[in-house]
């Protein structure tokens, strides 16, 4: 019997940027996104919906990303263009500024508490989209904020980023605070899973050499 060893790749530069920068535009919407996974979590925020500029806010304040977003949509139809294409947006802008995922942890978690709400999210930097997600929204909408609109954009996310996504809310009474224990929780978990690892550095977080 034979038996070989792993050589690992080069050590990924740690001080390499993670940033990116993404303009998408259709007959709906005019966006910009300009994000560095680095950053110290400031933002600057116009989507022309108040409770959703408040919510992206919380991805960069606790994933300490620095943050822009700029969208020019619709909303004399309602908020779901806007909504969704954020979304997709913002996930092609985490799929640029992450690149070949060397030396990343690649997976995270975080359980966020607001008040009674309790909400779980789970994340896998894995290539393959996929979203499960269960907020019993006691409200159908917050401040103008279509409670619904939650699942277009975090679909809209996974399918641009390619990432496995669990959200759960597991306790809550107050929308408000369903809705932003869940993005809190968002935050941490990429926060986590993007962190670079030391001991992992240069190498694929996975046994198929890609992701």
């Amino acid at each position: 019997m034979t038996s070989s060893a792993l050589v690992p790749s080069a050590p990924a530069d740690p001080s390499a940027d993670r940033t990116a920068e993404v303009s998408r535009n259709t007959a709906e919407t005019h966006i910009t996104v300009r994000l560095n996974l680095d950053g110290t979590g400031q933002a600057k925020l116009h989507t022309g919906i108040g409770f959703f500029d408040h919510m992206l806010d919380q991805i960069a304040r606790h994933g300490l990303i620095d943050l822009e977003i700029d969208c020019d949509g619709d909303l004399h139809i309602d908020g779901h263009h806007t909504v969704e294409d954020v979304g997709i947006t913002l996930g092609q802008a985490f799929a640029r500024a992450v690149g070949d995922k060397k030396g990343i942890t690649r997976y995270g978690h975080a359980y966020v508490p607001l008040d009674e709400a309790l909400s779980r999210v789970v994340v896998d930097f894995s290539g393959r989209p996929g979203l499960h997600l269960h907020i019993p929204f006691t409200a159908g909408s917050i401040g103008g904020f279509d409670t619904q609109l939650t699942y277009e954009f975090f679909q809209g996310f996974v399918n641009h980023a390619g990432v496995t996504l669990h959200i759960d809310n597991l306790k809550g009474i107050n929308a408000h605070h369903q809705c932003e224990t869940v993005f809190k929780a968002f935050a941490r978990a990429l926060r986590a899973a993007l962190t670079r690892d030391p001991r992992a550095a240069g190498t694929i977080p996975s046994t198929k050499g890609s992701l």
